[in-house]
């Protein structure tokens, strides 16, 4: 037998129950890894660092050991420790995990392969009252069974071209000019609630990415943003508005935002606070998500392009940036429009008139007698 004292850190040798040696790399958090090469060989390392790194043995929920093979619930600690998963942004990650848990906790036991076509019509089905949330669980069902087939615990994707409700909304409401105003007029500059919306109105970030904003960002006449959900790193030129609510706030941390203990906000406390906030202005249907969607608005009002609007807000494609933006292009493309059809075309028509012609029939203008 081999010396385990030789061993690497986390990685330890045994025999299995068929007498054969086995060597095992175990840590805390991360799924057992059995090796295929003799220890110490250079396919041994390039194994052992693959393990060290997390690629060949993945980070797992806690409880994994717990749930039994072949259920849901095993199936959802896999995709736990997935690439797929684990390349998201952390706000993206704590997401999905509400989405999936909520699923874990009524069908966990369920065995994976058992799970049929119309099971899941069935599930999503008694959701018509919440399109939305049935459309995120049936996206979240489509990964797993898509892992499922990936790793053996499927021969097949019972959710392929399967579709979700037609959602009309558009969403988190968009803040108007008028609700901006009625906001800015109960929390005057100097105030924690006014600096938040001046935050999230002249830069179009997200919220998670306005909780991380401080002084430590402001260069010159830009503030650095670097994404949490997309890590895109940009740099926005500083509105003379939001300079001046940065001035004119008390900030006692290099961080704007804190809570009442002088800590910072994470992502969902402060969406709850500003929620409050937004019910003290009398704006119950206003949310911090939707000043983002008023400063894309607000861009694509003034003309700019999708690229420019992009620059700023981070979006990666137009059409996510379209979604943001409709409303406001349709009032620019109607008034363009009329002022094409009655307003140009018409002077354009009237200057081609020859002095003394009919504007419609292009005849002689009839004398009239007497």
């Amino acid at each position: 037998m081999m010396n385990r004292r030789r061993l690497p850190k986390y990685v330890s040798e045994f025999s299995d129950r068929h007498g054969k040696m086995r060597v095992r790399f175990r840590r805390k958090g991360q799924a057992d890894y059995y090796f295929k090469a003799l220890p110490w060989t250079d396919e041994f390392m390039q194994e052992y660092r693959a393990c060290l790194d997390g690629k060949a043995a993945p980070a797992v929920a806690p409880g994994a050991a717990r749930t039994r093979p072949g259920t849901i619930s095993a199936l959802i600690v896999a995709y736990y420790g997935s690439p797929e998963f684990n390349g998201l942004a952390d706000s993206t990650k704590a997401t999905y995990r509400g989405i999936l848990e909520r699923f874990r906790a009524k069908h966990g036991d369920k065995r994976v392969a058992a799970l049929e076509r119309k099971h899941i019509k069935a599930i999503i089905g008694a959701m018509a009252d919440r399109p939305a949330a049935a459309n995120n669980l049936l996206d979240r069902l489509k990964a797993l069974m898509a892992l499922a087939v990936d790793i053996g615990m499927r021969k097949d994707d019972p959710t392929i071209r399967l579709r979700g409700y037609s959602t009309k909304g558009d969403g988190f409401h968009t803040w108007t000019e008028d609700e901006i105003a009625q906001f800015e007029r109960r929390h005057p500059p100097g105030t924690k609630p006014r600096l938040a919306l001046a935050l999230m109105l002249y830069t179009g970030q997200r919220r998670s990415d306005v909780v991380v904003m401080g002084r430590q960002h402001l260069d010159g006449d830009t503030i650095k943003v670097s994404q949490q959900k997309t890590r895109a790193k940009l740099r926005i030129p500083l509105h003379p508005q939001l300079r001046e609510i940065i001035k004119a706030t008390p900030v006692e941390n290099m961080t704007f935002l804190t809570t009442a203990f002088g800590k910072p906000f994470t992502p969902a406390g402060f969406g709850n606070w500003f929620r409050d906030r937004c019910d003290e202005a009398g704006l119950p249907h206003c949310s911090a998500h939707g000043l983002r969607k008023a400063a894309a608005r607000r861009l694509a009002e003034a003309g700019c392009t999708n690229q420019q609007i992009k620059a700023i807000t981070g979006h990666k494609t137009d059409k996510e940036v379209s979604r943001y933006t409709a409303a406001a292009d349709q009032s620019r493309l109607a008034t363009e429009a009329m002022a094409t059809a009655y307003g140009m075309e018409r002077e354009q028509k009237l200057s081609n008139r020859e002095k003394g012609l009919d504007k419609t029939a292009a005849k002689p203008l009839k004398r009239k007698e007497g």
